[in-house]
Parts: C-alpha cells; structure tokens; sequence
C-alpha cells in the first residue's frame, strides 16, 4: 500500500479524498493556487506545495507542476478528485513516466470513454442499449436534416468532445435542425476546440439515471446499484438519490449488467460512472461514461456501506476487489444536495466573498438517520471567484425515500451560511415540492416547476402558523432575559404572557402564549376571538445562536433566525419573513405605521452579482437603444451582459474595466 498519496485537486473533493487517506494510515500532500493559500484541504494534509496563481489554467491544469510536487514530497501515487485533470488521458500517462500511480482507471479506458462518439460506438458494440442516432461525420445543414428526418423529431444535436451542457440544442423540426447544427458546431468549437458534432433521438419527459461501476486490474468488475440525478438546472445535478424512485430489481439488474459489459469492454480497471437517459416506462439508453469519480458518489456510499475512495486507491496499489457482486446490497435511501455560492433570487448569479458565518448541520448517525457534510469551506474562508461555487454536498440517509427527505429538508433548514448568497432556500423548496416527493421526476422538473425562475413565497398555511409560533417564542425568550437585566430604572411592569400579534412581513397572526415549565405553549387565535389547541414548543435556544432547533408538538424543526430591528428573519422551508411580535398596544401603533418602499432604481444599473468588470460598452452622454449591451461582468468563469431595459442616455459612469464590484454596486446612471 501507498505510504504518501497526492490529491491533484481543491475544495470538497480534497478534502474528501484526504479523509479516507488519513483513515487508512496514508500520509497526503495537498496542492494549492495563490488562492487557496489558506483553504480547508492545505490546512487538513500532511503536507501542501503552491502550484501557481489563482487561475486554474495557471496551476490546478499544469502536468509538470503535479509531477514536481510529487517529486518533492516523494508522493507515491495521485488521486485527481473530479474536474480538472481527472479525465485526461495526458495526465495519466505522464505519472507513469515519472514512476508515479494514478489513482483512476488507465490512459486507454479514458480515451476510449472520453469521446462521445467513439463511446457511443463501443457502447453498440458491447450491446449496450443506445439512444438511435447518426455516429458519423456530419457534412453540412442539409446532411443534419436528413439524418434528423430519418431518426425522427425531436431530436439532440451534441458537441462530441463536450459537457456541462455546452455544444447542445434541441431541435423539433427541419428549420431547428439547420439553426442548431450550425450554434453547436461554433460552441463546441470555441468550448473544446473540437467542432464534431452527433445527432441523436432526443427522449420526452427523459431521466437521467447513472450507473456505478467498480473495477480492478485483474478483470473483475461490479456494479454499485444506480443514481437518479434527473433534478438538473441547466444539465447542472442539483439534488441526487439512490436507489431511482423510478427502477425496479429487474431493471437495475439490466441497466447494471450492461454498465459492466461496457467497462469490461474498455478494460476499465478504477471507480466509474456510466450514464443512461430513461423514459418513463423504464426504457433506457446509454449517455455517456464518467472515468472518474462523481460529485455524487456519497449517496452510493451510504446505501451501500462501500468506501469508493479506498476502493480506488486499494485498486491502484494492484489489490484485487474484496467484494463480489453477490455481496453488493443496497439498504435505505440516501439524498444529496448541492449546495452552491449561488443566488437563487437573481436566476442563480454566483456570489462571492468571505463566508462571514458558515454553521452546517452536524454530522451524525442516530435513530436510523445519517446526516454527512462533504465540504471544502470553513468559517472565516473565502470563495473566490477563480472556481466553482460549490460550498458543500449535504447528504442524509435514512430506511426509506420519505424519512431521507425529510432528515434533507430538516438538515438544510439547519444550514446557515452568512456573507454570501446561496442556494439553500432554492433547496429547501425543492425538498419539500410535492412532485419531488412523490417521486415525479424528469431532466425538465426544475424548468417546468420554476418556469419563471426561483422567487421568495409568502408564508401561509402551516409554514406561517410555524413561523409565528418560532418567532413569538424567541420572543418569549429574548423577553425573559431582558427582564432579568439588573438595576433596571423602576416601571410599570411588563406582562411577559398572554394575548400577542405576530407579523409575518405585514401579514398580522394573533396568538396566545405562556411559558409551562420547560416549554413554551402557544395557541392561534381565530377570527371570533376564542384560542385553538394548544401547540407545546421545546428548544434550548438562546440569544446568538443562528438556528432555532427544536420541536413542535413533538415534530423536529429548524428554523434559521437572523436579528434584524425590532424583529427577527426567519427561514424555514424555502420561506423566509421578516418577523415581528407585539403586545395588543403595539399592534395598534404598528398599525398606523406607513408602509416604506423601496425607492425608484429605474435610472441606475446596479451590479447583479460580485465580480470583475470586463468591459464598459458605453461612454457618458451617449445615447443607447432598448437591448444595447452596457457592461459585462464576469464571476467564476461566467460572463453577465448587462443591457439595457429601455432607451435612455448615459448620464455617468461610476465603474471601469478591471474593477471588482460588490453585489448592488452602482455601475452607471441614466439622465
């Protein structure tokens, strides 16, 4: 076995990779940009080499520089993570020539999978059901149009050498067809520096269903049961789960028998994924094959109790598999979610900046219910706009798909983050949307769910009765402590129970409430004046803490709370409200109270998101159209181009190339 590993890579991955390390007794070197001088996977290794500056294509993409960094810690085999180097053929073969392991399958498997089409063809050729469709060389539009004709509409024209969704168009007809070959092509072009294209059946209503395969240097290979990763935003995962709510025994038997016959065919010898689309009567067609290991792998891990980063590194060192097929069983349901630095109120921006608090739930294991926390990030750490935005894989498990949801949903109410955006109430929505809860799922659930994108809701029903409740028990407490300040001036004494309004926003809830020993007792007032039953509240919370944890009546909750004046804001469910509770007299002044607006913007364009002014397209007192282009702004290798709504002139400019803006900072003005 290895006594020093390298981890070719950063954040969560890193991070993840070092801990099995450690938990075998292997000693691990971390790599680190400029930018990552002080990030959580240096500071978790043994030992760490700078590699370069921030950008990736200066220091995470450089060969030579991993190989030095071997070379000087004396690490006897590299683990590549995911992204990155992981899928290059190139990377592989020069270890080797330094006498040095890689820790993933070999060069040939990479390049065999790597390539769309060439993958698509050793796919067919070791009977694996694929999707119909033309493999070959694609001469012009007219060429596309036939082969689109013949395959029958719609149909997916892809990029052959690409991924995250670039190189990709949908066509529904002969116009569409001609339209997209030609945008694929150009994208595929400047994306990958490949312009090959394929066309394909595109599948309705598809799901996107992958297969985990396992295999060593001595033939062997099984596979690990099957993901479903259909809650996609843009072919980005969001939210993954195994077992596939949607497959029965039989169906997985296939889909993995085949995902083997596959591996075996290329030779494959690591971890690895092969991807399917799926109709929804269960039919299934081969994707793609991922040669490394996937962002997703925890939910795989825990429904199977398999520990994929040793199974990785034991094949590497030339270990024959411990585990037979016969012996792979899947027990329980596992459900990750992606948690991004990401702003699902301004159509997902990036964001960026110092995580000023960063409190995950705590990962533990009791009553039948798992919660992990795979994360690269710490408090006090910053996210930088050089890489991806992902904070953290937030995985929970439990004995079914209902129980898993639920410790999900509960986990991410618990997950607070302070000084950047994120996507947790996006998540939290989706955990609790009734379509994902039953199991109704599709690649197209996120767009035909949130078709005008992700937009704060009103609490009403049981969520705001939940939220007044919180709030006028953290009330309740904040009361108590106030009153057992000392040389307090003498008054009339405040009556701490009884009778108070709670705002929800402006939306008003009136409620009863009084302290029963360790409990705080609530009940709602109705419109004829008279109190419902009694809901009993238990939490130890106290002034500071971001999360209110607790129960309701016996139900676990978690509500994250933020002071804000004279109130408090609190999130639960994807829901979030500004929080205030009165007594009668309150209420009645606040009443009187005049709604404060926000003032008129029209005239000013503010930044959407942190980041890097690339460009300014226009000068003060020049005269622009409804649609010109006014600035692009980059953050995290992605470009906004900001336009603008209406026509107007350009009174000033408050910003220039090169700067790096806050969120809402003042671009320009309008006269």
């Amino acid at each position: 076995m290895f006594k020093t590993i390298l981890i070719a890579n950063r954040g969560e991955i890193a991070c993840r990779v070092i801990k099995t390390a450690r938990h075998m007794g292997i000693k691990t070197v971390a790599v680190y940009s400029e930018a990552d001088r002080d990030a959580l996977h240096v500071e978790m290794a043994d030992d760490a080499v700078l590699i370069g500056p921030p950008a990736a294509a200066e220091s995470y993409l450089l060969i030579d520089r991993i190989v030095e960094a071997c070379r000087r810690t004396g690490a006897e085999a590299v683990h590549p993570g995911y992204g990155f180097l992981s899928e290059r053929e190139a990377f592989p073969r020069a270890l080797a020539e330094a006498g040095i392991v890689f820790i993933g399958p070999n060069p040939k498997a990479i390049a065999a999978m790597g390539d769309k089409i060439e993958s698509k063809k050793a796919a067919a050729k070791a009977k694996v059901s694929t999707v119909p469709g033309f493999l070959g060389v694609i001469e012009d539009e007219r060429h596309a149009v036939r082969i689109a004709d013949e395959i029958g509409y719609p149909v997916m024209i892809k990029a052959s050498a690409g991924g995250g969704g670039k190189g990709m168009r949908i066509a529904h007809s002969k116009a569409e067809v001609a339209e997209g070959f030609t945008l694929a092509k150009a994208e595929a072009k400047s994306s990958f520096g490949d312009d090959r294209v394929f066309i394909e059946k595109f599948i309705i209503d598809p799901r996107h269903i992958e297969i985990q395969v396992l295999g060593d240097k001595h033939g062997n290979v099984i596979y690990l049961g099957e993901r479903e990763c259909s809650i996609q935003r843009r072919n980005q995962k969001v939210i993954e789960e195994a077992p596939s709510p949607l497959l029965d025994e039989e169906t997985r038997r296939s889909m993995g028998e085949q995902a083997v016959a596959l591996a075996k065919a290329v030779n494959y010898d690591s971890a690895g994924t092969v991807e399917f689309v799926a109709g929804q009567d269960k039919s299934f067609y081969f994707l793609e094959m991922n040669t490394r290991l996937q962002v997703e792998h925890p939910v795989t891990e825990l429904v199977t109790g398999i520990d994929l980063v040793e199974q990785m590194i034991r094949v590497a060192a030339g270990e024959k598999l411990a585990i037979a097929q016969k012996d792979v069983s899947l027990t329980g349901w596992a459900v990750e979610s992606r948690v991004y630095a990401e702003d699902p109120f301004r159509n997902f921006l990036p964001s960026i900046g110092r995580l000023v608090k960063y409190r995950p739930p705590a990962e533990s294991k009791s009553h039948g219910i798992t919660v992990r926390n795979d994360t690269g990030v710490q408090e006090g750490g910053e996210i930088s706009i050089y890489y991806d935005p992902m904070i953290a894989k937030l995985v929970t498990h439990a004995e079914s798909r209902a129980a898993a949801i639920e410790a999900q949903s509960t986990a991410l109410d618990a997950f607070y983050v302070d000084g950047i955006r994120h996507n947790i109430p996006f998540l939290s929505a989706l955990m609790n949307h009734p379509r994902w809860r039953e199991g109704r799922l599709s690649t197209g659930f996120i767009a035909e769910e949130f078709p005008k994108g992700f937009a704060a809701h009103a609490p009403s029903g049981e969520i705001a009765r939940r939220l007044a409740a919180v709030g006028a028990a953290i009330d309740h407490v904040l009361g108590e402590r106030k009153r057992q300040i000392s040389g307090q001036m003498i008054g009339r004494p405040v009556k701490r129970e009884g009778r108070r309004a709670v705002w929800l926003d402006r939306e008003e809830i009136l409620l009863d409430i009084v302290r029963d020993g360790g409990s705080i007792v609530v009940r709602f007032v109705g419109a004829d004046d008279s109190a419902g039953p009694a809901h009993r509240l238990n939490s130890s919370w106290k002034p500071g803490d971001p999360v209110w944890h607790g129960t309701i009546d016996g139900q676990t909750v978690a509500v994250q709370a933020r002071p804000i004046p004279n109130g408090v804001r609190l999130a639960h469910q994807g829901v979030e409200a500004a929080v205030y509770v009165y007594t009668e007299a309150e209420a009645g002044s606040a009443r009187l109270m005049p709604v404060v607006t926000a003032g008129d913007s029209g005239k000013k364009v503010l930044c959407p998101m942190p980041g890097l002014v690339v460009s300014i397209a226009v000068t003060e007192g020049q005269e622009i159209k409804a649609g010109e282009t006014l600035a692009v702004i980059e953050a995290m290798k992605m470009q906004n181009v900001l336009r603008a709504e209406r026509d107007g002139t350009v009174k000033r400019i408050h910003a220039s190339a090169g700067a790096t803006l806050a969120v809402d900072a003042l671009i320009l003005e309008f006269a």
